[in-house]
């Protein structure tokens, strides 16, 4: 069994905060990893699966179980039944952005306008993760995990994990716990070949963001590179020396809310529809058909809010600290909470309260963390 000395998580979290584990395993293959899982399940002990430790909050008391270190990598090349498209399948301790910037060398798109996202890719459909309109719903086939219930491997299409707006069926929220106990192996993707010359981009947003015309064209290196550009001017692509990348990317997730009460926040906050407005077809069999066509119902799509904008308007704005507090906002992003230099835990969910709170008394609405929380409460 790789059991090593426990490490403190400040040393293994993108937030540099979290006490040390009564446990610790550093699982390096797809065995170790099984075995670890299965040792843990079977005494009935608390365990925390860690990754790249970019997408948690851990508490400053420590872990009173196992913590398992995913170290595993690799990537399979495998046939698509579509022409034109790749499968790739990638061990779950594999580097995120390393897959990102394998896709680009092999000219390989669905997944560049990620590039720059920390964590590993057993993570990713966990959160369903996306940038710039991009999401991993898009390319994601199927993961492989291990079942807590049953112990055993199984191979999960997409289209089971639930995958919506950063949640799936496997992710812990903020108050409630995971539809399904299990923890992903390996992910394949289906990616689309269009090599290393110039192609046109999907998607308005990302289009948006990069500054690109509709059917201009572009390559999947400059788009990864512009992305990655964009990402680091945010403070949003890992560097040891910035204080502002030390944090969990954007802390609080862009609200989802009704259209009514989208309307009750100023036009001035930006704000996206979650799904086109489409008339609806009615049909009418001849044999039932009395002359009168029922009035259609309207069915206003939900929408998403910025989360960034919220916070700012409510008073807070990038750099902000409480007094004495080594935790603060990004003095680039206003949805990252940021460990300034040996902020504990406890000053991150304190400040992270406060921004709550501001933004219910200015706007009537509860932010939501993106970010897994152990051992820590909002």
């Amino acid at each position: 069994m790789p059991e090593i000395t426990p490490l403190p998580l400040a040393q293994l979290t993108t937030l540099r905060a979290g006490g040390t584990p009564a446990r610790m395993v550093e699982a390096t293959t797809r065995d170790e990893l099984i075995g670890a899982l299965r040792d843990a399940w079977g005494v009935g002990e608390p365990w925390l699966v860690v990754g790249g430790g970019s997408n948690l909050l851990a508490g400053d008391d420590g872990f009173d179980g196992t913590v398992v270190l995913v170290r595993t990598s690799g990537i399979r090349r495998l046939p698509s039944p579509r022409d034109g498209y790749t499968r790739v399948q990638v061990e779950a301790g594999h580097g995120w952005d390393d897959l990102v910037a394998y896709a680009v060398a092999e000219g390989l798109s669905g997944i560049v306008a990620m590039s720059g996202i920390p964590g590993t890719v057993g993570a990713a459909p966990v959160q369903n993760i996306g940038a710039y309109g991009q999401e991993l719903v898009e390319t994601l086939v199927e993961v492989e995990l291990l079942d807590e219930a049953t112990g055993e491997v199984e191979v999960v299409p997409a289209g089971d994990l639930g995958l919506g707006f950063r949640t799936s069926v496997l992710k812990n929220h903020h108050g409630s716990v995971a539809a399904r106990s299990a923890v992903i192996l390996s992910v394949t993707l289906e990616l689309r070949e269009v090599g290393h010359g110039e192609y046109t981009l999907n998607g308005a947003q990302l289009r948006q963001a990069l500054g690109v015309a509709e059917g201009q064209p572009v390559t999947l290196q400059w788009v990864r590179d512009t992305v990655l550009a964009i990402r680091a001017t945010k403070g949003m692509v890992l560097d040891a020396s910035d204080p502002d990348t030390h944090s969990a990317g954007s802390f609080f997730q862009n609200a989802i809310v009704s259209a009514s009460f989208a309307r009750t926040l100023p036009p001035e906050c930006p704000r996206w529809p979650m799904a086109p407005v489409v008339d609806a077809v009615t049909v009418i069999p001849l044999d039932s058909y009395a002359g009168l066509v029922p009035q259609p119902v309207s069915a206003q799509p939900d929408v998403k809010v910025s989360a960034a904008w919220l916070i700012e308007h409510a008073g807070i704005g990038k750099g902000f600290r409480l007094p004495r507090s080594r935790a603060g906002l990004s003095s680039k992003h206003a949805l990252a909470l940021t460990n300034r230099g040996g902020a504990t835990a406890a000053e991150l969910a304190e400040l992270a309260r406060y921004i709550q709170q501001r933004v219910q008394s200015e706007f009537g609405l509860i932010l939501q963390p993106e970010p897994v929380l152990v051992g820590v409460e909002l």
